[in-house]
């Protein structure tokens, strides 16, 4: 895997999380698919917080709730990033504390994910059915969580 799908599965990691705790309050479990419908991993609630898939079902990762937030383990345990709740969202954290972006909902269920410096690289709406689509920062769809 290249660094740049890394990256961007790093990130969908941690999308999802959000993404459960935005739209649906009791979410259990979250499958995740690509923009052509193909399941790409999956999201499982545990007793203290979630627990990452792929799309064969090995664990990839886990993120514990703290009293302020959510910390991401890798598959081996080790801390690498952490989430802070916010009045209107998160934002998020490398393992050294670095500020590394930022999610708003707004009061319509979007949410909108921003870069340390504060542009908008994405967005997240859900539908009537509960799916929620994900899309970059021009408008185009690249990926849905179910």
């Amino acid at each position: 895997m290249n660094i740049k799908n890394n990256i961007s599965a790093i990130i969908k990691k941690f999308l999802v999380l959000l993404l459960m705790l935005f739209f649906a309050n009791v979410a259990f479990a979250v499958n995740s698919y690509d923009r052509y419908g193909q399941k790409t991993g999956s999201y499982r609630q545990t007793t203290s917080g979630y627990n990452s898939y792929d799309k064969y079902g090995s664990k990839t990762g886990s993120y514990k709730e703290t009293s302020s937030g959510y910390n991401k383990y890798n598959k081996y345990g080790q801390k690498t990033g952490s989430y802070k709740k916010t009045s209107s969202g998160y934002n998020s954290y490398d393992k050294y504390g670095q500020k590394t972006g930022s999610y708003k909902t707004n009061s319509n269920g979007v949410t909108t994910k921003y870069n340390k410096y504060g542009q908008k690289v994405g967005s997240f709406k859900k539908d009537s059915s509960g799916r929620i689509t994900e899309y970059d920062k021009y408008g185009r769809k690249i990926g849905s969580y179910k």
